[in-house]
């Protein structure tokens, strides 16, 4: 269960709370999920029992209590504990290997994301500055692929350069101040500009320089707060020292292993039985770091992320395919599973990112 599963879930059971008449409240449009803080338990916790107290005239411990009934037994959870005042904690009932391997590959790289227009409303802003608006762009595509609509403001119209060169999406990017910027569809419900201001580049026209995937790698790789570098190459370089160079090739590498695995009359098959791996265990968190990236507005994660899980699948490559005279197995149909799933998530990450995922590099 993804952190936007386990928030459509807490809702559905207010709903049914309400239609019980368990709790007399309205029930909200989203509930967060995050996971717990300190005194907390399991995988996710969320606060929206207090958030619910005031308007049910109860104390959160009373509406949490009046909640988990409605909550165990749900498909993916396996215990929900009330902690503090009346925080809901959910242990999640993590998936096998094989099955996470197949939901991947039927996924493919839309993998982690919610369904369209299930979320907030989200309205950004940004100075005319281009990392500010490069990580506009992409907190944008991560906040869509979580369910939201989303509209993107800038305060000043930036050069068609940037955008032509970085890929900035255009769709729905207004001048903050006029008219289309007050007139959003029917539809939307007002929402409250976001503005986003990391630390500027030092210049636009070294991030030029590097093109769309380095120039856009080098503004949203370091955190907000963090100078990007830009001086050296060391985007371009095509070396493992190279993180951009290592997620792209890894995922290049999966798609040409597709290719040969074809040729040699095999396709991927999860093993039902197979160990969970640290591979497998960054390929279960995916959802919820996507989640988290677009909550906090904060690509960086994604991008270290993806350093992860390319780091994890390249040591597996080797082995994909047979050696010689040697036979595909069942082995060798489980390894391409695995790597194919490795690749989907970099491609659907990199998409997310702005960055193109090359089947052959």
């Amino acid at each position: 269960m993804t952190p936007v599963e386990l928030s459509r879930t807490l809702l559905h059971a207010v709903r049914r709370a309400v239609d019980d008449g368990e709790l007399a409240v309205a029930v909200p449009e989203r509930a967060v999920v995050a996971p717990p803080g300190p005194g907390g338990c399991g995988d996710y916790a969320s606060n929206l029992a207090l958030q619910l107290a005031r308007p049910a005239g109860r104390t959160p411990r009373d509406v949490a209590d009046v909640l988990r009934p409605y909550l165990l037994g749900t498909d993916g959870i396996t215990d929900v504990v009330v902690t503090g005042p009346g925080f809901l904690n959910f242990s999640l009932d993590a998936a096998a290997p094989g099955a996470l391997v197949d939901e991947v590959l039927r996924r493919g790289p839309r993998y982690g994301y919610a369904e369209a227009g299930q979320g907030p409303v989200v309205r950004l802003s940004c100075p005319r500055e281009i990392r500010a608006l490069v990580v506009t762009d992409s907190v944008a595509r991560l906040l869509r692929a979580q369910g939201a609509r989303v509209r993107v403001g800038c305060e000043e119209a930036p050069p068609e350069e940037w955008i032509d060169v970085l890929g900035i999406d255009v769709l729905g990017i207004d001048v903050l101040g006029t008219d289309v910027d007050t007139a959003p569809p029917a539809d939307v419900a007002p929402a409250t500009p976001v503005t986003k201001r990391p630390v500027p580049a030092p210049s636009p026209q070294a991030v030029l320089a590097l093109g769309r995937d380095a120039g856009r790698w080098a503004l949203l790789h370091p955190a907000p707060h963090d100078r990007p570098r830009l001086t050296g190459g060391e985007h371009l370089v095509q070396r493992e020292s190279n993180p951009l160079f290592r997620v792209r090739y890894a995922h290049a590498r999966t798609r040409a292993l597709l290719r040969n695995a074809a040729d040699l009359g095999f396709r991927p098959e999860a093993d039902r039985n197979a160990t969970p791996t640290p591979l497998l265990t960054a390929l279960a968190d995916h959802p919820r770091v996507l989640a988290a990236a677009a909550r906090d507005h904060a690509p960086d994660r994604l991008a270290r992320h993806l350093v992860g899980v390319a780091d994890g699948v390249l040591p597996v490559l080797p082995g994909v395919l047979p050696l010689g005279e040697e036979k595909p197995s069942a082995a060798h149909r489980a390894r391409l599973a695995v790597a194919a799933a490795a690749g989907a998530v970099l491609a659907g990450g990199l998409s997310l990112l702005g960055i193109d995922a090359p089947d052959h590099l």
